[in-house]
């Protein structure tokens, strides 16, 4: 199976709401992974992405392979969205009214390296200009270079990001709690924001 392969959605309204829990799953697999490191719990998710549900400019783009979702990416207008992502991309000096943010995206480790990357930005960035939103943002997590359980094999998402007009947006970090494996409580972790402007 080649992501060309893969027959993907962009899902809005009621379809977006009926696959949230298949996301949910999707986001605990993936997010295991470095650099996430994320033991997560459907309870958790569906709090998580509640503010999806409803919500006139957010989107899922699905990725199916013979109907079953093995790839999913998120995205919503950043005005109204959790004050944690909001406010530091306002501190950045953005104007938040024109900000559309592009959150997780997770594919299933054998889909990987094959394209499917650019299909879920595309889609994203088609719907941020569909709602009047002309500035992409996202956020990765932050991770030092020497992190013990960093993988011999990772590969930064860096040169991939900045081929599509990424750049970092200077002074923007977001912190976010989740529980990471091996802890008993919640931890915070630091995220820095990437950002470019869009053109139809």
């Amino acid at each position: 199976m080649t992501a060309d392969a893969l027959n993907y959605r962009a899902l809005t309204g009621a379809a977006l709401a009926a696959t949230l829990d298949d996301v949910a799953r999707l986001r605990i697999a993936v997010f295991r992974e470095y650099p996430h490191l994320y033991d997560g719990d459907l309870a958790y998710e569906r709090r998580y992405l509640h503010s999806y549900r409803d919500n006139p400019s957010a989107i899922v783009v699905g990725a199916f392979d013979d109907g079953r979702l093995v790839g999913a990416s998120t995205g919503t207008a950043l005005k109204g969205h959790d004050p944690a992502f909001v406010g530091p991309v306002a501190g950045a000096g953005l104007d938040i009214s024109r900000v559309f943010y592009c959150a997780e995206s997770v594919l299933l480790a054998e889909y990987r390296g094959r394209g499917a990357g650019h299909a879920f930005f595309d889609m994203r960035e088609a719907r941020a200009l569909a709602s009047g939103h002309d500035i992409s943002v996202f956020c990765a997590v932050i991770r030092s270079d020497d992190h013990p359980q960093k993988p011999g094999s990772y590969r930064p998402l860096d040169p991939f990001w900045r081929a599509r007009g990424y750049r970092p947006l200077e002074g923007a970090v977001a912190a976010f709690d989740w529980k990471e494996i091996g802890e008993a409580p919640e931890s915070t972790h630091r995220l820095a924001f990437w950002w470019r402007r869009l053109s139809p």
